[in-house]
């Protein structure tokens, strides 16, 4: 990292609740975690009295079949957080410049700096369509799929003509996949493009944010750097082991994107009753509060034991809010904290 850009950097703000007498709706995790996790977690502590296998055979070959590709492609790392930002050391230099699309995850363009690179923002619903004039003279391109905070899943054909595009520039493709889990659109890292990296995170899908375990997937070169780079027992002993059975819970994780669709698409109907709703594939809905003062939206939801994501400290948004997809009970908590009837009881409030 560049000393300088350090020493200039300034921390991003981020979804997550402190305080747990309010139900958190501003992270956008599972609230449920798979069955048999705490036991995973208790045998795995008594074995972290030793190193963790830095090798990671067991975790890498279940996230391979989780992604569909080989198990030496993937590199564990503590989130999928970790995932990108060595991506991003093993590819940046001081002086490059990097495609960030806005608005999305805020860590981008903070990571880019921290190599003493520079963000080149893009819209990120324009930023498939780039040419060669644009990518030529970036080291990298980063694509988040579902986009965080708007929702927006990309579709694989397009994200795999703009990934051959990168390779015919010398650019760097980075795609954050931290939420695809919760659709059924394939991942990147099934296809082996000497110029892409994945970064993938257990820790949303699975509901244990705080157990910091994911994983980037890349090939060729690209691979054998990140493998060399990555931190020595960059995973500890519970988070790889309780990675490993969680990334093998099909039945759990078919059932949580049944339920997020179900629960997503009856809160975009309330929600659209006062507010304008984004269409989104992923855990969360974003919502345009017109002339409401958002600060008063986000205090008022707080009032009612509810906190939301002021997502006005994402680049090009000024009057949004987050929220995240949760069970039926918490989302109906949701609705009446915003001041919006449950769509199963109709009309206006």
């Amino acid at each position: 990292m560049e000393p300088d850009a350090i020493r200039r950097g300034e921390r991003v703000p981020h979804g997550g609740e402190t305080d747990r007498d309010l139900l958190d709706f501003s992270a956008n995790t599972n609230p449920r975690t798979p069955d048999g996790v705490a036991d995973v977690y208790t045998a795995a502590l008594e074995d972290s009295r030793r190193y963790p296998d830095d090798d990671y055979p067991e975790f890498r070959a279940a996230a391979a079949e989780f992604v569909g590709c080989a198990p030496e492609r993937v590199i564990p790392s503590p989130g999928g957080l970790a995932a990108i930002r060595l991506a991003m050391e093993s590819v940046l230099e001081s002086g490059d410049e990097a495609l960030v699309p806005y608005p999305s995850f805020g860590e981008y363009a903070r990571e880019v700096r921290l190599q003493g690179a520079t963000p080149r923002f893009v819209r990120y619903d324009d930023l498939l369509d780039l040419g060669p004039t644009t990518l030529e003279p970036c080291a990298l391109a980063v694509v988040c799929t579902p986009n965080n905070p708007t929702g927006n899943a990309v579709d694989p054909a397009a994200l795999e003509a703009f990934a051959a595009r990168c390779a015919d520039a010398n650019t760097t493709l980075l795609v954050d996949e931290a939420f695809l889990g919760f659709t059924d659109r394939p991942s990147m890292g099934r296809l082996e493009r000497a110029n892409v990296v994945v970064a993938r995170s257990l820790t949303k899908l699975f509901g244990l944010p705080g157990l910091r375990a994911g994983f980037a997937v890349a090939s060729g070169d690209r691979r054998d750097a990140l493998e060399t780079a990555r931190r020595s027992w960059s995973l500890g002993t519970p988070a790889a082991r309780v990675g490993t059975h969680c990334l093998r819970q099909d039945d759990f994780v078919r059932d949580t994107r049944e339920r997020v669709a179900d629960e997503r698409d009856r809160l975009r109907e309330a929600l659209e009753t006062r507010f304008d709703v984004h269409p989104s594939e992923a855990p969360y809905l974003l919502c345009d509060v017109g002339d409401r003062d958002v600060a008063t939206v986000i205090a008022d939801a707080r009032a009612a034991s509810v906190a939301v994501r002021d997502a006005t400290t994402f680049r090009g948004l000024d009057s949004h809010i987050r929220v995240a997809v949760k069970d039926r009970a918490a989302n109906d908590q949701l609705l009446s904290a915003l001041g919006v009837r449950d769509a199963d009881e109709g009309g206006d409030d």
